[in-house]
């Protein structure tokens, strides 16, 4: 059984929370990957603010 499985197994209703992947992790822990992200939402924050002016 997977370490995020386990989370589920517990009868404990308020130790419901999710637990990240191993790709999640390794995408949030990306420096590169999170420049990328930076630079896709000021993209379109400046789109929406375009568009209001």
């Amino acid at each position: 059984m997977k370490k995020e499985e386990l989370n589920f197994q517990k009868s404990d209703d308020f130790n419901r929370t999710m637990i990240p992947g191993s790709f999640a992790r390794k995408m949030r822990t990306c420096v590169i990957w999170q420049f990328i992200r930076f630079v896709a939402i000021n993209i379109k924050m400046i789109v929406v603010v375009g568009k209001s002016h």
